[in-house]
């Protein structure tokens, strides 16, 4: 039989549970990256003229996208800037870029409808809020 001191035991008991630490610890971190990521806070729809759609970034290419909500003063005390929505858009929703840039051209009235995420992160787009399709108006 092989004899173990106390020291020994507890080293391969302290072993064990930072292993364990450390494998809860990530699992915990992958589950709240992949909730910021792909969680959706808020759905909606936006109405107005798409003022731009541009491709922009240094390292990480975006779609982004301003929208004229055509408040026409009814929101009191603000600024015409204030009466914008900025959004961006997926690079997988190729149609939906397409679409953009068409009403942009054309000065169309549209509904957007966008979700809006927990987190932004660099390599998706400069805001929480991503259009998944464009609505046109028939005025």
């Amino acid at each position: 039989m092989e004899n173990t001191t106390f020291a020994q035991k507890s080293k391969k008991v302290f072993g064990r549970v930072v292993s364990i630490t450390l494998i809860i610890l990530a699992v915990l971190l992958i589950s709240l990256f992949s909730f910021y990521y792909w969680g959706v806070y808020e759905r909606g729809v936006m109405a107005g003229k798409v003022l731009r759609v541009t491709q922009k970034g240094v390292v990480f290419k975006t779609y982004e996208g301003k929208l004229n909500l055509e408040t026409f003063g009814a929101l009191k005390g603000t600024s015409p800037i204030a009466e914008s929505f900025d959004f961006s858009i997926e690079k997988s929703h190729k149609e939906v870029i397409k679409s953009l840039e068409e009403v942009a051209l054309s000065g169309e009235r549209v509904n957007l409808h966008f979700i809006k995420r927990y987190k932004k992160f660099p390599w998706r787009g400069d805001t929480k809020y991503f259009v998944v399709r464009v609505e046109r108006t028939a005025e």
